[in-house]
């Protein structure tokens, strides 16, 4: 797969993130439901910490990629939605710190919203995955 940056601007990439992508190549896509700050059965965790949050739903993002023979470095877009914007990118160097190694910087979008679907989850992430 050969991923061609697209930044008629260049300041999305001081936010981590490219304008669009050209994907060639591809022959796999995986489409992820968002994650989120919950344990292995479901349980919402670090209640009122956008940090952990964030974290652990990287976490469950990296797990479901794992299980999908993937890893970060074949996300294509992601889809971020939080009840603080503010909060979320103050924090926002986990996103940098998981996928500056991999020197991917996917196309999002980052929304903020009244509440998740589970009360108390600060933080939800969306990915497809391209291979």
């Amino acid at each position: 797969m050969k991923r061609t940056a697209v930044n008629p601007w260049d300041w999305s990439l001081k936010l981590g993130y490219n304008q669009a992508e050209v994907i060639e190549g591809a022959t796999r896509q995986v489409i992820c439901a968002g994650q989120t700050a919950v344990d292995g059965d479901g349980n919402p965790q670090h209640p009122g910490d956008m940090r952990g949050q964030i974290n652990l739903a990287l976490d469950n993002l990296e797990a479901v990629l794992k299980d999908a023979r993937m890893d970060v470095s074949n996300v294509t877009k992601l889809g971020v939605y939080v009840t603080d914007v503010d909060e979320a990118l103050k924090n926002f160097d986990l996103m940098g710190a998981r996928f500056g190694p991999h020197q991917v910087a996917p196309p999002m979008t980052l929304i903020g919203v009244t509440r998740l679907a589970i009360p108390g989850l600060l933080f939800e992430i969306e990915a497809t995955a391209t291979a």
